[in-house]
């Protein structure tokens, strides 16, 4: 039998903006990520605490090896990275939990640009 852990959130963060500085993509140096405040310890607790981290970016797929070197200078560890999404709004859509419908189980959270998330709590 497959045990399942139900402890565990699913993370998704964007990089560009939220996890390090925002650069044009023809700027990008595989060699160089600024990371913001807050990301690389959030990043580590919640990687260690179990949570399944992905990684979303709009930086077209022709950039994954720069954007891959990037997130491991970084010391950044996830679980999968998504790329080539739109720039305009993301949506999280999810269903409720049965037995408690009044807990959504799709949460949004809003960060300034290039400013990190210490404060940021899941």
């Amino acid at each position: 039998m497959v045990k399942i852990n139900n402890d565990f959130k699913t993370i998704f963060i964007d990089i560009d903006g939220t996890l390090i500085r925002q650069v044009r993509f023809e700027d990008l140096d595989e060699n160089k990520v600024d990371v913001l405040p807050g990301v690389k310890q959030k990043m580590d607790n919640w990687y260690e605490a179990g949570h399944h981290i992905v990684i979303t970016t709009a930086r077209p797929e022709d950039l994954r090896t720069i954007t891959e070197n990037q997130l491991k200078i970084a010391g950044i560890r996830y679980h999968q990275l998504v790329m080539g999404i739109g720039r305009k709004e993301r949506y999280l859509i999810n269903n409720s939990e049965k037995l408690t419908p009044e807990i959504s189980r799709a949460i949004g959270i809003s960060v300034k640009r290039d400013e990190g998330f210490e404060n940021v709590e899941i």
